[in-house]
This record gives structure tokens, sequence and C-alpha cells, in this order.
């Protein structure tokens, strides 16, 4: 038995142990880098262990599945540590130059790798209670992250997104519990069996509705969305960064494993009302982000409504769908993370995060401007970039399963988000107010540690896109797994 599917566990955890032993603040930074290249490193090859040998199962103690702890790694989950990897890494190396002393003097490196912890433990647990313990793990670590600097908007932000997240895991756990005395195991694995044979079906789909609120809030869908866009404005935009690249994915991820492994008894039922809620999480989302004028606002509402287009594939539940909301997970992960770096930089150089200052940016910083593009255009669903190709699989999901509104609704909400990312475009880059620009505007000018990881990213972006057809051969892979998941149920199993 390999120990490999624990690396990502114990790597984020040594390393926050060592960041608060070594209070020295540069060893906090370098070690934060080390230690995500070597996270990326390890869950890199946990995926190539993963394509060429099948689901990995790691068994703490090695007792046996269902009484022991199970961490198990499927394509799914080995892509989304791939990927929550890399936006650990750009963000370690953004912050060494965006974020201030006083809140690396207060713990900011250590907290980030517990909330890459909590992130990884969310991935890999093969059992609901565990999935739970990782979801706090991210809780207390991400409040945190958002309180730390003690400003006003800062608290606002951070009590919001704490009440409603401790309101989630209270109905999360209430769910594992009665989940429990139905099926008498906390396995997934054990329990998609004892499910199957439930003979209360319908007490059943009411655990599964318990789940979909519980763990809808986490993913911010509607209609208990507002957390997020009244919170994820107001932290650095490194902590905005990781937020939006992973947070709220964890918890999609969870949806995702859960009715795809759990809740799948019920279909017609369950997953056509996953369906109409990505479609209100969509529109409400990319509505708020065309009324909105201040960047990190329209950046926070648009997280909303690429949810919606995930939820989406889950709700159509066909092979083809599935994969798209893989690929697209993947891809929203990478941009959100990117634009919301590049909304730091902004900020360095106008000294506001509102659009409306009439930046032209373009025209000092052609390669910001370029940053932003790539990213935003991607979110749109042009063509080259990511955000096409997986866009394009969750239309054609949606028209094959004739979902045929939800497809139309699909394309218009793309035209309402390039509308709303287009006034950032135009307001911060383009026009400039009167004879002033960037120069007169200019507080700081971001170092090479703030561009190269906003690069990164966008580069990222546009290699998803034009090497799109491998990307999509893992995520239909990890779909096959997901709609059939006997091989991940014999792996844990051991049967």
């Amino acid at each position: 038995m390999s120990v490999l599917p624990a690396l990502p566990l114990l790597l984020p955890l040594a390393s926050a142990a060592l960041s608060f032993v070594l209070w020295r603040r540069w060893l906090q930074r370098a070690l934060a880098v080390l230690a995500m290249a070597t996270l990326l490193a390890v869950s890199s090859l946990l995926l190539v262990r993963v394509w060429q040998e099948g689901v990995q199962v790691y068994r703490l103690g090695d007792w046996p599945a269902p009484f022991g702890i199970v961490l198990a790694v499927d394509t799914f989950s080995a892509v989304m540590l791939v990927v929550a990897a890399i936006i650990g890494l750009a963000v370690a190396v953004y912050s060494l130059g965006s974020m201030d002393d006083r809140r690396e003097a207060f713990g900011y490196y250590p907290f980030l790798h517990l909330l890459l912890m909590g992130v990884c433990g969310a991935f890999l647990t093969g059992d609901v209670f565990n999935l739970f313990v990782w979801f706090e793990v991210m809780l207390m670590a991400s409040f945190v992250l958002m309180a730390l600097g003690g400003e006003r908007a800062q608290m606002e932000g951070a009590i919001k997104y704490f009440v409603l997240n401790l309101l989630s895991s209270l109905l999360l756990l209430a769910a594992i519990g009665i989940l429990y005395g139905l099926a008498g195991t906390l396995n997934m694995a054990d329990l998609a069996l004892k499910l199957q044979e439930a003979r209360r079906p319908g007490l059943v789909t009411t655990v599964a509705m318990l789940f979909l609120v519980a763990l809808g809030i986490k993913a911010a869908l509607f209609p208990l969305f507002f957390w997020l866009p009244a919170s994820y404005h107001t932290p650095p935009p490194a902590v905005s960064a990781v937020f939006a690249g992973l947070l709220t994915k964890v918890g999609v991820y969870a949806l995702v494993r859960v009715f795809t492994l759990l809740f799948v008894q019920d279909v017609a039922f369950t997953h056509n009302l996953i369906l109409a809620l990505s479609g209100a999480t969509m529109v409400v989302g990319v509505l708020g982000a065309v009324a909105q004028e201040e960047f990190r606002r329209i950046l926070s509402f648009q997280v909303v409504a690429q949810i919606g287009y995930v939820g989406m594939g889950l709700g159509i539940f066909t092979p083809l769908s599935l994969a798209g909301a893989v690929f697209y997970a993947l891809h929203d992960m990478v941009d959100n993370a990117g634009l919301f770096m590049v909304s730091g930089i902004a900020q360095r150089l106008l000294g506001s995060h509102g659009p409306t200052a009439g930046g032209g940016l373009y025209r000092s910083r052609p390669g910001l401007g370029l940053l932003f593009l790539l990213p935003a255009l991607s979110l749109a669903g042009l063509p080259p970039l990511s955000g096409f190709f997986g866009k394009l699989a969750l239309v054609r999901g949606g028209l094959e399963a004739e979902q045929y509104a939800m497809a139309g609704l699909a394309l218009a909400v793309s035209l309402l988000g390039l509308l709303s990312l287009m006034k950032v475009w135009l307001r911060a880059f383009w026009q400039e107010d009167g004879e002033r620009g960037v120069t007169e505007h200019r507080l700081d000018t971001p170092g090479p540690a703030m561009v190269l990881p906003a690069a990164a990213l966008a580069a990222l972006t546009l290699a998803m896109g034009l090497g799109a057809g491998p990307l999509f051969a893992l995520a239909t892979r990890a779909a096959e797994q997901l709609m059939d998941p006997s091989q991940y149920i014999e792996a844990v199993l051991g049967r």
C-alpha cells in the first residue's frame, strides 16, 4: 500500500507546523513557495499513478474499509488536487509581493498552509464524516485569513462568511447523523452499496435534500449565495484569489461526489432540482456582476455565475455533461484566481478597485491588459480559450439531453458575463479620466512576484484551450468513473 495519497495532507500539515516555529518572515515565505511546489509535484505524480493504475487507496493504520479511515483518489479528485496545488503555488509567490508585513507577522502563511490542507483533505477523503472535518479545517483557516488585518470591511465580510458557513456545517452534520442512522456506515463506497438497497427511498431523498442545502451554501448555489459577493472582495487580493480559486470549488466537488456516488436513487427529482438551482445561480450571478461597478465585486459575482455552469453539468447527469462540468471546474479555478490577482495589480497602480476611476492601464501597461483579457474572455467562453470548450461540452450535453432552455440560458449568461467584464476593461484599462492616467493614480509599482503568477495563470488558461483535447480526455475519464463508480467502490472496499 503506497503512502502517496497521504502526502498531499502531510505536506501542508508539516509546512504549517514549521511556519509556526520558524517565525522569521523570510523563512515563512521561502517555506511557503517550497511547500507549494512540492505539493504540486506530489499531486502530479499521484495523477499519473491514477491514470496508469486506476483508483489509489490509502488505509490509515491498515484498517480495512469500511471500519477504518480511507483516503481514495480517482481521476476527478486527482485533477482537482493538481489544480489546487497550482493555485496554491501561484498565490504563495503572489503573496511575496502583495502581502503586508502586519498580516505576515500575525500568521498569514501558516493559515494558508492549513487552508490547503483542508482543501486537499476534502478531495482525498473516502467518508462523509471526514468530509465534514476537512470543511471545518477550511472554515477555521479561511475565517482567520479573511479577518486578518481587522479592517472594518473585512470584519463585516468575515462575519457574514462565517455565520452562513457555520449554518451550513450544522446542517451537514445533521445530515451525516441521519445518514449514519439510516445506513449504519459513513464510508462513501459502503454507503453507495447500502443506499441502493435502502428500504425507505423517500427518507434517502430527504437526506439528499439536506446535503444539497448544506453543500449548496458552501458552493454558493442559489438562493444562499449572497455571503460570497458580500465577503470575497474584502480581504487582500492574494486571499481573494485563493478563495475564488479553491473554496467554492470544494463545495462543488462535494456536491458532484455525493450526487454521483450516493444519491442516485431519484435522479428525476434530485438532479432536476440541482439543474434548476444552477440556472438560477447563473442568472443572479451574472446580473449581480452587470450591476456592480467595483472591480472585485464584479469578479465575486462572476464566481457565483460560474458555479452555475458546473452545477448544470451535474444536473443534466450524462457522461458528456459531467465531463464538461469537470473541465469547466478546472478552467474556472485557474481563471478566477488569475483575475483576482490582476485586480490586486490594478489596485496597486490605481489606488482603487473601482473601475469608474478611469485608469488608462492599457496605454501604460499593455501586458497587464493582456493578463486581464485572457482569463476574462475565457470566462465569457470565447475560442480558443479554455472556457469555450467547457461551455461547448455543457451546451452539447444540454442539447443531447433535450434541455434546450438550459442550453440557451447558458449562452445568454455568457453574453452578459462578457458585458460585465468588458465594463472593467473599458473603465480600468482603456479609457482615461480626462488628462489623468495611471501616472497620476499610481501608488506603488507591482514587482515581478505579483506579475509572474498572474502571467503564469493567464498562460495556463491559454494552454488549457489550445491543449483542450488531452485535458478533455482526462475530464472524460473522470466523468466515466463518476457515472460508473464500481471501480471506486471495489478499490476502497477491496472487493
